[in-house]
């Protein structure tokens, strides 16, 4: 069986991708408009022939906001492969359901958490969200409360859609340690040491 160093420049020779093991894990690194042509032959030539998983990653402050990542098995080879493409905001990636029919829900889900189009998918539409659903929830610039939340009203027999209102306003909450005597091991401890009076190891009670 080869090593993932050696598959890995076997594959970046033949695909022009770009190759690297990190942890025990083979990446390539391919451009957007090849990811179909590199997916076929990541299975027909290199016996990588079961998709695990396709799922996104966002990176706001990049030019290529996302890294959309095919996560690639070979049960011959007992070998993993990821393939990752970069795409901007607006830009859209080609769908691999005519190379990988699983693709078809993986993308859809891709699609429903960060707004990262597939042209050519067969049915392209939200999948885990509600299809009334504003917004891309696994983007990092997505609220964790939401925008709406939903319910079921009794009087009208139906889901209801609502703003999202807080009992509370958010708080700065203190980090510091509630064990006595523990070691600044939290965000906000060092405060004890700013203390008027603070001696090691005083705990603050008094007798």
């Amino acid at each position: 069986m080869d090593s993932l160093e050696q598959l890995g420049q076997t594959i970046a020779s033949a695909l022009n991708a770009q190759a690297h093991v990190a942890v025990g894990e083979l990446t390539l690194d391919v451009q957007a408009s090849d990811i179909v042509h590199v997916l076929r032959a990541l299975r027909d030539q290199f016996e990588f022939r079961t998709l695990v998983d396709i799922c996104g990653v966002d990176w706001p402050e990049r030019a290529k906001r996302f890294d959309v990542v095919y996560h690639l098995l070979s049960l011959t080879k007992n070998q993993r492969v990821r393939v990752k493409v970069q795409v901007g905001e607006g830009e859209s990636v080609a769908s691999s359901v005519g190379v990988y029919p699983a693709s078809n829900w993986f993308e859809r889900e891709t699609f429903d958490m960060f707004g990262i189009p597939f042209s050519d998918h067969p049915d392209l539409r939200r999948i885990l969200t509600d299809y009334g659903f504003e917004g891309f929830p696994l983007r990092k610039d997505f609220p964790l409360t939401g925008y709406v939340e939903l319910r079921y009203d009794d009087e009208q027999k139906r889901v209801v859609y609502q703003p999202v209102k807080l009992v509370q306003e958010f708080r700065d909450f203190d980090f510091m340690s509630p064990w006595e005597g523990a070691p600044h091991i939290l965000p906000g401890d060092e405060k004890a040491a700013m203390a008027p009076n603070a001696t090691s190891g005083d705990t603050g009670k008094k007798a």
